[in-house]
């Protein structure tokens, strides 16, 4: 079992839709995934935010977003997001936790495969 770390820094689809299909694939696998949204990256994972984005040919990210946490992946946004982006815990899905980079840091040194989008 490999444990796969993935960094968002972008909201826009192109920076969202890489990491949901490779962090599912992964899960899916057996593998442990974490998913670290950073201020860049954290208006993605505001309620509402996935169903709007659509690309051809992609499947959705609601169910992305959901199968990856029922298999055990998990999901954090950066807690340096809610000075940046003027956003509160309670703005975000269920199913986030709100870290800091240290703990981040901390869980995933032990990871096989990393990635940054």
């Amino acid at each position: 079992m490999a444990k796969v770390a993935i960094t968002i820094n972008g909201s826009e689809p192109g920076n969202v839709f890489p990491p949901f299909i490779l962090g599912s694939s992964a899960v899916a696998s057996g593998d442990e995934v974490i998913l670290f949204f950073c201020p860049g990256g954290a208006p993605a994972m505001v309620k509402g935010e996935i169903e709007k984005m659509k690309v051809k040919g992609l499947p959705e990210l609601k169910e992305l977003f959901d199968g990856l946490l029922s298999l055990g992946g998990k999901i954090y946004v950066c807690e340096l997001a809610l000075d940046a982006k003027d956003l509160k815990k309670e703005d975000f899905r269920e199913g986030i936790e709100i870290i800091g980079a240290t703990t981040f840091i901390n869980e995933i040194k032990d990871a096989t495969l990393t990635f940054s989008f």
